[in-house]
């Protein structure tokens, strides 16, 4: 892992304002998966967008740690149930060309 690819969470909490507890309470959630080195932990740069994303639930919705989580749960059954039912939409447009009585 590269140095340069890392975002230090100490910087994150100054930036954003946020106790370094409430990462820690993100770690312990599953929601971040942060990384120790150098006396200090940081977040991986690919996970950026999802701990942004994270800070305004929290910020702008006043959610707490558990209340983010089944968010996110949420969000990922809303995906998954899209994806489902593009995939029927598919199957149907396919048996709807097909002609039963050639």
């Amino acid at each position: 892992m590269k140095q340069e690819k890392l975002i230090s969470i100490r910087q994150l909490c100054d930036h954003y304002q946020i106790e370094m507890s409430f990462f820690e309470a993100l770690q312990e959630e599953g929601l971040l998966r942060m990384t120790y080195a150098s006396n200090n932990y940081f977040l991986e740069q690919d996970a950026m967008h999802r701990a942004e994303k994270i800070i305004r639930i929290h910020k702008e919705l006043n959610i707490n740690v558990e209340g983010i989580d089944v968010v996110f749960n949420l969000l990922q059954k809303v995906d998954n149930l899209q994806q489902e039912m593009l995939q029927m939409q598919n199957k149907l447009n396919l048996y709807e060309g097909e002609s039963f009585f050639s």
